[in-house]
């Protein structure tokens, strides 16, 4: 293994968007540094299968459905 090419790791506190908070490691950051995460596993609809509703205002979305709208099987 090479010598002085691997970043730091260290430890470092994870706070939750509920507040709760846990300690890991990680290359992020510095020892001893705080993440404070906006979107977690607690809070993200892809994990809660959330019922919130997409918002595009002609962006990306209504593009591919303007495009691929009438292949539904």
């Amino acid at each position: 293994m090479k010598a002085d090419i691997h970043p730091e790791y260290h430890m470092i506190k994870v706070v939750m968007t509920d507040g709760t908070e846990y300690e890991t490691r990680s290359t992020w950051g510095s020892e001893g540094a705080v993440m404070n995460l906006e979107i977690d596993p607690k809070s993200h609809p892809a994990w809660t299968g959330g019922n919130q509703q997409l918002m595009d205002r002609g962006g990306r979305l209504s593009k591919f459905n303007k495009r691929f709208g009438g292949l539904g099987l």
